[in-house]
């Protein structure tokens, strides 16, 4: 993320603070989705009883003011994955074999210690802040920067993902109505603004060539998505709406992870 989408992002706030004390009846029947593949579809499968199936089953709402906007975007999002992203994630993942791209998945994720440090800490989830630590002095030094995981497979210590709308949502932040951001995807005024504070807690942020910032950014996006290339299609395959699909996934999904 460039520093001029930083200043939009942040322009966000305002939209934010009006959204939260609005209401609104839903604009569309939600979907359950699940899907057991991916990051960024993990959600449980809603097992229902026969008996239970034809009983009213209570629903999120999801405030949604912009759907006409976040439809277009979705759309948006779909072609620049389908023209752009995946072939160059097909392309990559000809020429580095799939142990390389994971290794190198495990060293960004490594680099990522700052954000999920700071926000397990605001959250004052000390123990987590401990093994988290733990986690980055172990890989960085046994694990060479990263590349392998030996804090996980050696020693069962596992990452545990915080930003910093989490953080807000931790504290009762509600997420306000539902945003598709240009090529970031699906996500929501709260989550949009944590993106900020992530931003500057991330290490690439701080590379004085704004076109390898860019780059290298760039590169760990295609990289993660060599890695699961098929996990979108079939999303997309099993939704009866693909806006809907990915807007109640996410919401779920953020829930989910604010709870834990």
């Amino acid at each position: 993320m460039s520093r001029t989408a930083v200043s939009i992002l942040a322009s966000l706030f305002f939209l934010f603070f009006c959204s939260v004390s609005l209401h609104a009846e839903p604009s569309a029947d939600n979907y359950n989705i699940s899907s057991d593949q991916g990051q960024q579809f993990n959600l449980s499968d809603n097992e229902i009883s026969p008996k239970e199936e034809f009983e009213e089953q209570p629903v999120d709402t999801v405030f949604d003011p912009l759907s006409g906007y976040n439809r277009v975007m979705t759309v948006v999002n779909d072609k620049l994955y389908f023209w752009a992203l995946k072939p160059l994630a097909r392309g990559l993942a000809w020429i580095i074999p799939k142990k390389g791209r994971l290794a190198i998945n495990r060293c960004f994720r490594n680099l990522m210690f700052p954000v999920r440090f700071v926000n397990n800490l605001l959250q004052l989830k000390i123990k987590r802040v401990g093994i988290e630590s733990a986690r980055f002095g172990v890989n960085t030094t046994i694990g060479i920067l990263g590349f392998s995981d030996p804090a996980k497979n050696w020693l069962g210590l596992k990452a545990y993902d915080e930003d910093f709308g989490q953080t807000m949502g931790h504290y009762g932040l509600g997420g306000g109505f539902h945003l598709v951001l240009p090529v970031f995807g699906p996500s929501n005024v709260r989550d949009a603004i944590g993106m900020v504070p992530d931003f500057f807690l991330n290490p690439l942020s701080y590379i004085d060539d704004n076109l390898l910032e860019t780059g290298i950014k760039a590169f760990e996006e295609i990289n993660y998505t060599s890695l699961h290339i098929g996990e979108y299609e079939s999303f997309k395959n099993d939704a009866l709406d693909l806006y809907e699909a990915l807007r109640d996934a996410y919401e779920q999904n953020r829930k989910k992870k604010i709870k834990e």
